[in-house]
């Protein structure tokens, strides 16, 4: 026998029987009350338009007490968007890119009608967020590049989302969990299957301090399309994507396309001219549908309120300019026409910097006020080789 109860129940039998996404199921939440669209599934009846044959195969599907069961047994729960910790997703679905979007783009640019979640609130957690997504097969050069860009994100509190998978995404949210910064995974199958298995005490780690997330009914496996499909999610929670190593056909480029589509900000990290790994990021770059990142600093001026990162202002901090390199070109000019061994007099020194003695002598005494040149009696002597 039918039953929903409670709205919940409804919310659970329609996640169970009408595969998401679906745009028409969207339409219709949108104007009717669940109970009245779980009602109209079970019994088909005609005003639900298309989603007759989008149930159809599985409208019979009453296993709500078990799903209820499975959640509370992992410490999961069933949001939906009347819920306080729904994201703003339809602010995130109304803008689309205009440039080439994902084959799936039309029928699944939508919300999820509902969100299966373990661990923190997920409006909050993914309030401050960025996605950090590449490949499977990562290299010691992509591991060294994610650690980097996450634990620079991580110092200024951003949440890291990801897709759990091997390889970049596992290494960005180990990072984000080394680092004590919430971190997302968003899942392709139900929210009570670890996949991949061997990430088990991964996701356990991320539940306690973070979130999982799935839209999709417990015990659901994860297939080719719902990996594509949990990439929209991806992309539409966070304020951009980051791919780091990506080959030319790398399924990571498919986030990015969903977060170009989207209107986020996208971004790739360069790596080695050697290799092939990171082909997919480099062509993204010359085409100009990415922006070149090359730490969090970088991805935190494009994604964040302005002013609240400057990488240049950092880099020069970091990489600050040596007293030669600060040097104004006569003064760079004297200074290469000080010898290092034997001392020079002003008039040589004048001569061979071709430049008139008085303004020589002026720029000496400055050199030797910052330290790089001595006197010695009437001649001039450089103090160190800044080769």
């Amino acid at each position: 026998m039918f039953y929903n109860d409670t709205p919940e129940q409804a919310w659970v039998y329609i996640n169970r029987v009408v595969e998401p996404p679906s745009r028409t199921l969207g339409k219709l939440l949108a104007e009717h009350p669940v109970e009245k669209v779980a009602h109209g599934i079970y019994h088909q009846e005609s005003w639900i338009g298309n989603l007759l044959s989008e149930s159809a195969a599985r409208r019979d599907w009453l296993r709500q007490k078990e799903d209820l069961e499975t959640i509370e047994r992992v410490g999961a729960r069933l949001i939906t968007p009347d819920n306080a910790e729904w994201p703003d997703f339809n602010s995130a679905f109304r803008f689309y890119g205009n440039l080439e979007a994902p084959t799936n783009f039309d029928r699944e640019a939508i919300p999820p009608s509902c969100l299966w979640v373990r661990g923190r609130p997920l409006k909050e957690t993914v309030a401050q967020s960025v996605a950090v997504v590449g490949t499977r097969a990562i290299t010691p050069y992509g591991t060294q590049a994610t650690r980097k860009v996450v634990a620079d994100l991580a110092k200024h509190q951003w949440t890291i989302v990801s897709g759990g998978a091997l390889g970049v995404d596992t290494v960005a949210h180990s990072a984000a969990l080394e680092m004590q910064t919430p971190t997302v995974a968003v899942a392709a199958c139900g929210i009570d299957y670890d996949y991949p298995a061997r990430n088990a005490p991964l996701f356990h780690r991320i539940a306690q301090t973070g979130s999982i997330v799935s839209e999709f009914a417990p015990g659901t496996t994860p297939q080719r399309h719902r990996f594509l499909s949990r990439n929209r999610l991806v992309a539409a929670m966070t304020a951009g994507t980051v791919v780091v190593e990506a080959a030319y056909r790398s399924g990571a480029l498919n986030t990015l396309n969903w977060a170009e589509a989207l209107g986020k900000v996208t971004m790739a990290v360069p790596g080695p001219i050697t290799t092939t790994g990171s082909l997919g990021c480099h062509q993204r770059i010359q085409e100009g549908r990415a922006q070149l990142v090359a730490s969090g600093e970088e991805i935190r001026e494009l994604i964040g309120r302005i002013g609240d990162a400057d990488a240049g202002a950092q880099y020069e901090l970091e990489f600050a300019a040596s007293p030669v390199q600060s040097l104004s070109r006569n003064e760079l000019k004297v200074y290469d026409a000080v010898p290092l061994h034997e001392g020079h007099t002003a008039e040589d020194i004048a001569r061979d910097a071709g430049m008139r003695i008085p303004l020589v002598v002026h720029l000496l005494v400055v050199l030797e006020k910052i330290t790089l040149i001595r006197r010695e009696g009437k001649t001039w002597i450089k103090l160190h080789s800044h080769e």
